[in-house]
C-alpha cells in the first residue's frame, strides 16, 4: 500500500501550477494540499499544512524560490524540496542545493521524471536530473557537494540581487539607489562576487551571465 505523499506546489504561473496538480492527482499515492504562487505564500502555506515535498520555482515575485526553500526547511528540516526551474546554470543549482533542496528538475523534464523524484526525496534520497552538470553527489554521505568551482553557491541573497543588476550593467550609483544601499556596500558586494566566481571584471561577468542563462542579450 503507497504512503499517501502531501505535495505544496510552488510556481508563479497559474497555468503550471493547474497542470501538476491535475496530473499529480492522477498519481497513487500521492496528493496537492497547496499551492502558492511566490515565495512568500510557499513559506507560509508550508507551516500552515506541513506537507511532505514542496516542488518549488526557483524565479519568483516577493521572494525567489531559493530563499523560501530556506525559510521553509529552518521551520521544518524534515520537509524535502524538489527544484522545478527552467534555469540549469550552477547560480541556480547550486544556490537550491546550498538552501537544502533535496532534488532539482528542469521544467522540460516528462513528468514520470518527476514522480521518480518526488518518491527517490520521500525515501531519504537526492534526485538531481541527469542533464545538470557541475554538481556532484558524494557516494558516502548521498549529499550533494559542489565543486570549488563554482563560487557562485556562496553568493548571499544580496550579493544575488547585486549580480543580477551588475550583469545588466548597471553602475554602482544606480545600483545602490535602486536597491536602497550604499556605494560603498555595492562596491564591496561586487569584490565579493568577483572573488567567489573568479571574475576579475564586470564585462567577464556579463559575459557569464549571459552564458548561463541568467540574463539575454
Amino acid at each position: 500500500m503507497l504512503i499517501n505523499i502531501k505535495i505544496l506546489l510552488a510556481d508563479d504561473h497559474k497555468i503550471v501550477r493547474d497542470g501538476l496538480r491535475t496530473l499529480i492527482e492522477k498519481e497513487p499515492g500521492m496528493e496537492v494540499i497547496a499551492a502558492a504562487e511566490n515565495g512568500v505564500d510557499a513559506v507560509a502555506l508550508a507551516k500552515q499544512f506541513s506537507p511532505d515535498v514542496v516542488i518549488m520555482d526557483i524565479s519568483m515575485p516577493d521572494m525567489n524560490g531559493i530563499d523560501a526553500t530556506r525559510l521553509i526547511l529552518k521551520e521544518a528540516p524534515s520537509l524535502k524540496v524538489i527544484a522545478l526551474s527552467m534555469y540549469s546554470d550552477r547560480l541556480f543549482v547550486s544556490g537550491m542545493l546550498e538552501a537544502g533542496a533535496s532534488g532539482y528538475l528542469l521544467k522540460d523534464c516528462a513528468f514520470e521524471e518527476l514522480v521518480v523524484a518526488v518518491r527517490s526525496v520521500v525515501a531519504g534520497k537526492i534526485y538531481l536530473s541527469p542533464k545538470i552538470a557541475g554538481v556532484v553527489v558524494d557516494k558516502k554521505t548521498g549529499k550533494p557537494c559542489l565543486p570549488r568551482s563554482a563560487g557562485s553557491a556562496c553568493l548571499t541573497r544580496r550579493e544575488r540581487e547585486v549580480f543580477r543588476e551588475l550583469a545588466e550593467d548597471l553602475s554602482v550609483r544606480e545600483i545602490a539607489s535602486k536597491l536602497g544601499i550604499s556605494p560603498k556596500t555595492v562596491e564591496a558586494h561586487r569584490r565579493n562576487i568577483m572573488e567567489k566566481l573568479c571574475i576579475s571584471s564586470v564585462s567577464e561577468l556579463i559575459k557569464y551571465a549571459i552564458r548561463e542563462g541568467i540574463i539575454t542579450v
